[in-house]
C-alpha cells in the first residue's frame, strides 16, 4: 500500500492522481499529478512498541480506511499495531476498550474520541500507566488535553465548517434554509465544525438561513448509526417541508441520507463529509453532486509517527515542535493540535479515481 499525504493548502495530499482545491466561496479546480511519497523513515526500536488503533466504532468505513494509514506507519516503522474498540460510538463502549488497553500493557493508543469528556479518566489512567495517547481525528475536549501528548486533526475546524456552508449554497443556489444531520450530540468534531458553520452562513449568505430559525433548531443527530440517521433525515423533511439543503458532517449520516433521498425521490440537496468509495454510485447517478473529505488513511498514518517518534524521544508534543511523517513535516499549534489539511471535494470528474483509493 502506497503512502498518501495532502500535499495542498495547510499540508499535503499526495496520491497517485490528486486534484488540490481552493476552498473559499465557489471553490476552483486544479489538477495536479504526483508520485505517492514513499517513508524512510524506520527504526529498529520501534520494534518492541506494541500500539492500539482504536476507532470511535470498528464497523464504520471510514475507519478501516483510518486502520489501513496506521497499520502502513507501522510496518515502516516495525511496530505491532492491534485494531480494537466498540461496535457503537460511544464514550463508555470506548472506556472499556481503553481499560483492555491498560491491562494488556501496551506502549500506545492511537484514538479517535467519540465522546470529548467520557473517555478522559480512562486516557489520564493509560499515561499514569506509561502509555503514549495521540488522539486522531476526534479529539478530546480543549481543557482535557493534557490527558493526550498530541493530537492529529484533519484541518482547523472554520475549514471544515464553512467549506461545507459553501458547498451547500452551491447546490441551493444561496437560496433557502438549511438542516444539518450529524453525528451524536456528544462528538466533539461534528460540534465544532458545526458551530463555525452558524455564523458563516449567516453573515456570508443572506437569501439562506437556519431552519426553524437557528442552529439548534437545525440540527438532528444520528449517532453515526446508519437507521437513526436515515430515520433524522426523514424527520427533517417532515419538520422543515421547505428545506432546501441538508449538511451531513459524517460518513455514516451523508451516506444515509444520500441513500433515503434516492430511495424518495427528494429534491432537497445534500451534502457533506463522505467516503469516495461509498459515495461514488450517488455521485455518479446525480442523486448529489459534490462531498469532501481528507484522507483518513493519513491521519492513521500521521497519528502512528506522532506516537512512535515521541517514545523514541524525538518529539515532545509541545507547541511549535515537529514531527516528520511520509517526507512530510507537521507542527504543533496552540491546544496540542497537528492539523493534516484542507477538506477536498469529490465531484463527477474525479470519483472515478478516488473511489478506487479509499
Amino acid at each position: 500500500m502506497k503512502n498518501r499525504l495532502i500535499k495542498s493548502g495547510l499540508r499535503t495530499f499526495a496520491l497517485s492522481a490528486v486534484v488540490a482545491l481552493g476552498i473559499a466561496g465557489c471553490a476552483s479546480t486544479e489538477t495536479v499529478t504526483e508520485e505517492p511519497a514513499e517513508s524512510t523513515e524506520t527504526s529498529e526500536a520501534a520494534e518492541s512498541y506494541r500500539i492500539a488503533i482504536m476507532p470511535k466504532a470498528i464497523n464504520i468505513g471510514y475507519f478501516a480506511a483510518w486502520d489501513e494509514g496506521a497499520q502502513k506507519a507501522c510496518e515502516e516503522l516495525g511496530a505491532t499495531c492491534d485494531y480494537i474498540g466498540p461496535n457503537e460510538a460511544t464514550g463508555p463502549a470506548q472506556v472499556q476498550f481503553i481499560n483492555q488497553v491498560i491491562q494488556e500493557g501496551y506502549d500506545a493508543l492511537v484514538i479517535s474520541a467519540a465522546d470529548q469528556n467520557a473517555i478522559v479518566p480512562a486516557l489520564q489512567e493509560a499515561a499514569a500507566a506509561g502509555i503514549t495517547i495521540v488522539t486522531s481525528d476526534a479529539d478530546v475536549a480543549a481543557e482535557s488535553a493534557d490527558s493526550r501528548l498530541v493530537s492529529i486533526l484533519p484541518s482547523a475546524a472554520d475549514r471544515i465548517g464553512t467549506a461545507e456552508v459553501d458547498w451547500i449554497a452551491e447546490e441551493v443556489g444561496e437560496e433557502g434554509c438549511v438542516a444539518i444531520l450529524s453525528a451524536a450530540a456528544t462528538a466533539a468534531n461534528q460540534n465544532v465544525w458545526i458551530a463555525a458553520m452558524g455564523p458563516y452562513l449567516e453573515e456570508t449568505y443572506p437569501n439562506m438561513s437556519w431552519c426553524g430559525g437557528d442552529l439548534e433548531s437545525a440540527t438532528f443527530y444520528g449517532d453515526d448509526d446508519a437507521t437513526k440517521s436515515v430515520e433524522q433525515f426523514n424527520a427533517i423533511l417532515s419538520q422543515y417541508p421547505d428545506v432546501a439543503g441538508i449538511i451531513a458532517p459524517t460518513t455514516v449520516g451523508v451516506l444515509a441520507a444520500a441513500q433515503e433521498k434516492k430511495a424518495k425521490g427528494a429534491t432537497v440537496a445534500v451534502t457533506g463529509l463522505g467516503l469516495p468509495s461509498e459515495m461514488a454510485p450517488y455521485i455518479e447517478d446525480g442523486t448529489i453532486t459534490k462531498v469532501g473529505l481528507w484522507n483518513p488513511i493519513d491521519l492513521g498514518y500521521v497519528a502512528v509517527y506522532a506516537a512512535v517518534l515521541s517514545m523514541q524521544g524525538e518529539f515532545d508534543g509541545s507547541v511549535g515542535s515537529t514531527f516528520t511523517a511520509g517526507g512530510v513535516t507537521y507542527e504543533v499549534i496552540e491546544g496540542g493540535i497537528a492539523f493534516l489539511g484542507d477538506p477536498f471535494t469529490f465531484t463527477i470528474d474525479n470519483i472515478a479515481t478516488f473511489k478506487e483509493i479509499y
